[in-house]
């Protein structure tokens, strides 16, 4: 069973960067999609960034030139750097993996889901 575990969320003023991780067990995929979406409270869930095994990225646009999205194949592990935080940003972030779906859509099926690291960003 794959488990995926999210850290390094916290509280940050604007302007601040965090860097968010997931760590994957029991992945044994040869190739597969790391994605990280984020639920705000009241709205609906956001894709915001996703890389596959070939390190292409995709970038939700509220994102793009901010964040960064890379990944550690040895220690498959997922990271997030989060830089020029915003209060909108602030949302509860989680990290996604699928063998075949690499959408940021927010419907996107993928397959396996951590339980997230929330993120808050005050002005």
């Amino acid at each position: 069973q794959v488990q995926l575990v999210e850290s390094g969320g916290g509280s940050v003023q604007a302007g601040g960067s965090l860097r968010l991780s997931c760590a994957a067990s029991s992945l044994y995929y040869s190739a597969f999609c790391m994605a990280w979406f984020r639920r705000a409270p009241g709205k609906e869930r956001e894709g915001v960034a996703a890389i596959d095994s070939d390190g292409t990225t995709k970038y939700a646009d509220s994102v793009k030139g901010r964040f960064t999205v890379s990944q550690d194949n040895a220690k498959n592990t997922l990271y997030l750097q989060m830089n020029d935080l915003k209060p909108e940003d602030t949302a509860m972030y989680y990290c996604a993996v699928d063998r075949w779906v690499c959408q940021l859509d927010p419907n996107a099926d993928f397959r396996h889901w951590g339980q997230g690291t929330q993120v808050t960003v005050s002005s």
